[in-house]
């Protein structure tokens, strides 16, 4: 990447994309991380999956098809930030498999560094977090569709990081994303 002067970019873009069930502390992990980042001089965006569906998705239910629509737009929006030099921090469930490989085609295709974190907190420990109170809500019978529960959620097979929040701080989370970002050259 090179910036309009010609020279090089001090500093190359990339989207970490932090999927998992709801109350993993995915938000929680991107927004640590960012304030590192941006304390050592890098642009960083966080698209949390909540605003950016409020702004860009509102259209949209909980099919699985307006999922995989809602993630392909946040895809495409980290994809263009990240081509820009803008770390893109994306705390989104993306429950479906298909959606989140084609997003990381969509950055391959365009050059753009992509890594997966996969935010392995057990349903039961999410359930106890709640930080929405979902759980709280589907349990009561007055929401269905949650991932994780009534709702399908698909692993991610091959991750570039698996944090199992559940046996280490938020800290010791942000450290192990930050350490991938490091030997990719992306920090």
């Amino acid at each position: 990447m090179t910036e309009p002067n010609g020279k090089p970019a001090p500093w190359q873009g990339g989207t970490v994309w932090l999927t998992g069930l709801p109350s993993a502390g995915k938000t929680t992990i991107a927004t640590g991380l960012a304030e590192r980042l941006r304390a050592e001089g890098h642009r960083v965006q966080v698209l949390d999956g909540d605003e950016v569906r409020a702004a860009l998705s509102n259209d949209l239910g909980f099919s699985k098809e307006d999922r995989d629509t809602n993630v392909r737009r946040i895809g495409y929006v980290a994809r263009l930030l990240a081509s820009h030099g803008v770390t893109v921090l994306v705390p989104v469930i993306a429950p479906y498999a298909t959606s989140r490989d084609a997003v990381r085609d969509q950055h391959a295709a365009q050059g753009v560094p992509y890594l997966e974190v996969h935010v392995a907190t057990p349903v039961d420990i999410c359930a106890d977090r709640d930080v929405k109170s979902l759980y709280a809500k589907q349990a009561a019978g007055e929401i269905s569709g949650l991932t994780g529960t009534d709702d399908p959620y698909e692993v991610p097979v091959a991750p570039q990081l698996r944090l199992h929040t559940q046996d280490q701080t938020v800290e010791e989370s942000v450290q192990q994303v930050y350490t991938v970002l490091t030997e990719r050259g992306l920090s």
